[in-house]
């Protein structure tokens, strides 16, 4: 059995399921419970959806869609997106959700962290971080949404994090997000080092052994992955796929 936790990461848009490269051109991928059914098959170990327009829109989580997934789904569920209160944390935890992620709105307060991990348990929280490099090519805490954030720097920021309670941080790198080329591993390594709590990586997976040098090289709990679970391989067409998991057990354990 795989000791780290492989999530395949679902965006959600609207009611659909997309894929986006760097965080910005998207495409359609399907339909967001036919998926789940062939996730179900595959026995993955947890699903992860994100709803990407939610914050930017000032949207409420699609409730009615995240039920219709939950009733589907076999596996353990995370959602992220719009979400900036208890109580609607609450509803998705109340329709079979096990984790919520908060990214924005642990931007614009973070008091929005420490309330939800009191009311629901760290280990229900996830903090996510997405990380741009900037013109001289530092990581930096990057937002589309939120100017002012109250840390810069991602080592710092997931400190904060921690210390406001999440039980885990899902790390992405929009430089490498959608684009197979393997996960940014000096990112992983730095917040994976000041952090207790574990840190999915997040962003570049395209084949099994980038899944094993960010577990390996940069000390991931989890690997978070996209492209390489919804498409037949780099700019061909839609298959929901999973990697052998005999072949990731050798290389990973």
């Amino acid at each position: 059995m795989l000791r780290v936790r492989l999530i395949p990461v679902l965006l959600l848009r609207n009611e659909s399921l997309v894929k986006t490269v760097k965080f910005e051109k998207f495409r359609y991928i399907g339909d967001p419970c036919n998926t789940v059914r062939i996730f179900n098959e595959l026995e993955v170990d947890e699903l992860l959806f994100l709803d990407i327009a939610a914050s930017r829109d000032h949207r409420l989580p699609n409730l009615r869609v995240l039920r219709d997934i939950a009733n589907e789904c076999f596996m353990p569920l995370g959602y992220g997106g719009g979400i900036t209160t208890v109580e609607q944390a609450r509803s998705i935890f109340e329709i079979g959700f096990e984790k919520v992620s908060v990214n924005t709105a642990a931007l614009r307060d973070p008091s929005v962290v420490s309330a939800l991990a009191e009311e629901f348990g760290s280990q229900a929280i996830i903090g996510s971080i997405d990380v741009r490099k900037s013109i001289l090519g530092k990581p930096c805490v990057y937002s589309a949404t939120v100017r002012h954030k109250p840390f810069k720097d991602p080592v710092e920021w997931a400190r904060k994090l921690e210390e406001l309670g999440v039980g885990e941080i899902l790390l992405t790198s929009v430089d490498r997000e959608g684009s197979w080329s393997g996960f940014d591993l000096e990112l992983v390594r730095r917040v994976s080092e000041s952090v207790n709590v574990p840190v999915i990586a997040h962003g570049g997976a395209g084949h099994p052994q980038h899944i094993e040098a960010v577990v390996k090289d940069s000390g991931a709990s989890a690997v978070a992955m996209g492209s390489m679970l919804v498409f037949q391989k780099k700019d061909m067409g839609v298959l929901v796929n999973f990697p052998d998991k005999e072949q990731l057990e050798r290389s990973l354990n």
